[in-house]
This record gives C-alpha cells, sequence and structure tokens, in this order.
C-alpha cells in the first residue's frame, strides 16, 4: 500500500509540473536498498529566459516524507530571481525603478532631447584684425584666436556640448588654412559635428561679434576633413600702390598712380611664380632640399588700381595647392623690392635655388583669404543625389557684402592711421639681396656661409 501511494504522489505531481519531468530514455529510477523511494528530479523541458515565480517543486514535502531539497536548478533561479530584484528576493521591482538612470536635463528643467551629430561645414568670413591667428591655443588666454570666439558661440548656441569645446577632437574640428596674426578672411571653410538644430546659423551668429560671421553651411560625407580634401586656395594681398614707387624717380606718398607699364611689369614678375618652385627662402626652418618646401602656384597676378579715400590700392591674387608659414607675404615682398629698385630680377630666380637669400615679408594687414576649392570632392560627391558640391556660389553675395563692410574698410582705416606698409617699405633698405651671389663677390664683399646656415 505505500508503495502505490507514492506511485500516486509521483503521478500528482507530475501533473503539476505539467508532465515536463521523466526517467531519461534507456534510464531506470536508481533506489538506494533499505530506503523509500522519493520523487524523481524536476527536469524543465526548455529553461525560460524569466521565471514567473518559484517552480512547483520547491512546495512542502508530501506526507511521510522527509524535507525534500529542492533540485539544483530551481535552486539556481530563486537566487538569480533575488539578485535581480524579483518579488520575494533581497530587492523589489519597486526600488529598481527609483534607482533607474534619469535622464539629463537641460537648464530649462526639461529631459534633454539627445540629436545626432552631423558631419557638416561652415564658410567663415573674419576680419583678423586684433586678432593671433585662426588656430585656436587650447589652455592659452593670452593670446585670443579666431577660434576661440567662434567655439564659444558654437558652445552658446547649442549646436555642440560644453566638452567638445574644451576638445576640439571630439568634434572632429578642422580647418582649411591656418592664417596668420593679423589675416582676414572671406571664404575659410571649417568641418566639425554639430546637432543640427533649428535656426542653427542665426543662433551661432547671435553669440559672435560683428566682425566674424557665419555665411554658409552644407551637409557633407562623414570622413570629411576640410584640411585634407582641400584641392586649392586662393589669397588676395590689397596694398596701397605706392609700394610699386620706384625708389629714384617716382614720388612715395598717396599722391602715387600706379602707371599701365609699372602694372604690366608688376604681372610679369608675379607670373614667374607659377608653377612648382622650392619655397625654402619664403619661410621659416626649411632647408632647400626638403621635399615639404615644394609648392605648386596655379596662378598669381595683379587687378586694376582703384581708389578708396583719396588712396590708390591694388588686388594681388594667388591661387595654389597649399602655402607654408608668411610665403605669400614674402613672395610679395620680394616683387615689390624688385619694382622699387631695391634688388635685381635675378634674386627671383636665385631664391628657389641652394643659396640662402634675404627675402623681406610685407605685413600682414592686407592678406586675405577669399575662397578654398574643392574640386575633387565636387567630381566625386557633389552630383550623387546626397550631398551639395561645395561652390558656394548662392553666398557669393553675401561674401561681397562683408568685404565691403569689414575687411577693405578695415585695410584702409588701419593703413591710415598706423601706415604700416610705409613703415615697412622704410625697411627694405637694410637687407642685402646680393648677399649669396658668389660670383659678383670680390675683395671685401661679403661672402655668405653654406646652404642652410642663418642669415
Amino acid at each position: 500500500m505505500a508503495a502505490s501511494g507514492l506511485r500516486a504522489a509521483a503521478g500528482a505531481l507530475r501533473r503539476a509540473c505539467g508532465g515536463a519531468w521523466g526517467p531519461r530514455p534507456g534510464r531506470r529510477l536508481s533506489r538506494q536498498r533499505g530506503a523509500a523511494p522519493g520523487p524523481p528530479p524536476c527536469r524543465p523541458r526548455a529553461p525560460a529566459r524569466r521565471s514567473l515565480g518559484p517552480c512547483p517543486c520547491s512546495s512542502p514535502p508530501m506526507a511521510g516524507n522527509a524535507q525534500t531539497p529542492a533540485p539544483v536548478g530551481a535552486a539556481r533561479e530563486q537566487r538569480r530571481q533575488a539578485r535581480s530584484g524579483w518579488p520575494g528576493g533581497a530587492r523589489g521591482w519597486e526600488d529598481a525603478e527609483q534607482r533607474a538612470k534619469k535622464p539629463r536635463s537641460s537648464p530649462d528643467g526639461e529631459p534633454h532631447r539627445k540629436l545626432p551629430k552631423r558631419k557638416i561645414v561652415l564658410l567663415v568670413a573674419y576680419s583678423g584684425k586684433g586678432y593671433h591667428g585662426m588656430q585656436r591655443n587650447v589652455g592659452s588666454s593670452q593670446f585670443k584666436t579666431i577660434e576661440d570666439d567662434l567655439v564659444s558661440a558654437l558652445v552658446q548656441s547649442g549646436c555642440i556640448p560644453e566638452n567638445h569645446g574644451e576638445d576640439m577632437k571630439k568634434m572632429s574640428f578642422q580647418r582649411c588654412a591656418r592664417t596668420d596674426k593679423g589675416v582676414s578672411a572671406a571664404g575659410q571653410v571649417v568641418s566639425l559635428k554639430v546637432w543640427l538644430i533649428d535656426d542653427i546659423l542665426e543662433k551661432i551668429n547671435s553669440h559672435l561679434p560683428p566682425h566674424i560671421r557665419i555665411l554658409g553651411l552644407k551637409r557633407v560625407t562623414g570622413g570629411f576633413n576640410s584640411k585634407n580634401k582641400c584641392d586649392a586656395r586662393t589669397y588676395f594681398y590689397m596694398l596701397p600702390t605706392f609700394a610699386f614707387a620706384h625708389k629714384d624717380h617716382d614720388v612715395q606718398d598717396e599722391s602715387y598712380r600706379l602707371s599701365v607699364e609699372t602694372l604690366r611689369r608688376v604681372n610679369g614678375l608675379l607670373a614667374c611664380y607659377k608653377g612648382t618652385h622650392s619655397f625654402h627662402n619664403f619661410t621659416s626652418q626649411k632647408g632647400p632640399r626638403e621635399a615639404s618646401a615644394r609648392r605648386y602656384i596655379l596662378d598669381m597676378f595683379c587687378e586694376e588700381p582703384f581708389v578708396r579715400e583719396g588712396m590708390e590700392f591694388a588686388v594681388i591674387k594667388v591661387k595654389g595647392q597649399s602655402f607654408m608659414t608668411h610665403q605669400i607675404r614674402k613672395m610679395v615682398g620680394l616683387v615689390v623690392a624688385i619694382v622699387k629698385g631695391y634688388a635685381p630680377e635675378s634674386v627671383l630666380e636665385r631664391s628657389w635655388g641652394e643659396a640662402k637669400v634675404d627675402v623681406p615679408k610685407a605685413p600682414g594687414l592686407g592678406l586675405v583669404l577669399e575662397r578654398v576649392h574643392f574640386e575633387k570632392y565636387n567630381q566625386r560627391f557633389g552630383n550623387d543625389g546626397l550631398h551639395e558640391p561645395l561652390d558656394w556660389t548662392r553666398e557669393e553675395a553675401g561674401v561681397t557684402a562683408f568685404k565691403e563692410q569689414h575687411i577693405y574698410p578695415t585695410i584702409i582705416s588701419t593703413e591710415r592711421h598706423e601706415r604700416s606698409m610705409a613703415q615697412w617699405l622704410s625697411t627694405l633698405p637694410v637687407h642685402d639681396f646680393n648677399a649669396s651671389a658668389h660670383a659678383a663677390a670680390g675683395p671685401g664683399t661679403k661672402v655668405p656661409g653654406p646652404p642652410g646656415d642663418s642669415d
């Protein structure tokens, strides 16, 4: 009778478990000799990802039996539930909800909506007077740069988080050209990742001074880098035409007017720069045989002069693949020295050789980055239906207006009050343009050291 009662209890237990257990095929339930048979162990058919309660096998022991230990799987499930905060465990779901991470809130108390960052380019125009160049010097507040004001405006407008302003690599920031101290730009292009908020240009410009403006925005490919993707850069140098007045037989003041013959000679000298040359004498810390000193100039010429506030000015334009520090200012300075009669024309060709040549550097006031070019990028992505070509045709009116309102007046007024060009012209006689002409060296003539020595 005892055995039949146990079998009946075992059947009831099997039905309670849904028939999910039984002896393994081909095996018999082992019984210890002299011991009452107990129910077979519970073997779940397919373990669920999350159990909804204790296994029925953990119910109180049946009559006539000692305390039956819970199966190993059920005990493990109970411990997991206790750790995860399942009801009846060590922690409840109510506590878990209270401990849930709260969403980050915006300053107005509303939860911050996380927007995806997109790679864009910005068309930037600025007057460089009073700034120590374009590139930001992180950690140094002594020298103010254009990027200091630009990054501050990006943060304040909500385009980038504050920590991106401290570490610009986080937003993949890159500029096309690092303009020097006092140099302006009408078509600088920077690439970065931002949140595309509503009215983004208006909001950025509202936090910028009037002499720095964002004139355009375009979406670009995710891997776009404005410096590496730039094929060429166009600068112009604006100077008073009395810089071309000959030192011996022309007036040296504002009354000078550039003649057709002098303009033709200036353009003939500027055309000599076209092509590939070693410009190691037009920058610093470059040797004559360094490959990085070789630069390709596509075009260089001087436009027709014009009069502003009683003073005549001219604009020299130069387009090249890339330029080194002070290169354009020295290119202009050497041509001015030749036209004024301080240097022979032969020094131009000699400056590309291995000899060290003393090349004067024109003031930075009149130098302006006019535009940057992305021909290869436009050919590949400009007409793919997803991206716009980077040509800024629609922004030309804004660029022209900015030059007329901020760049030209700054150059003219500064030249009138500070006379930077006139002061620099007075230093040309101290330059020795024949110092490296070994062929002309005679008794008592100064002969320079080997190439690479300082001037």
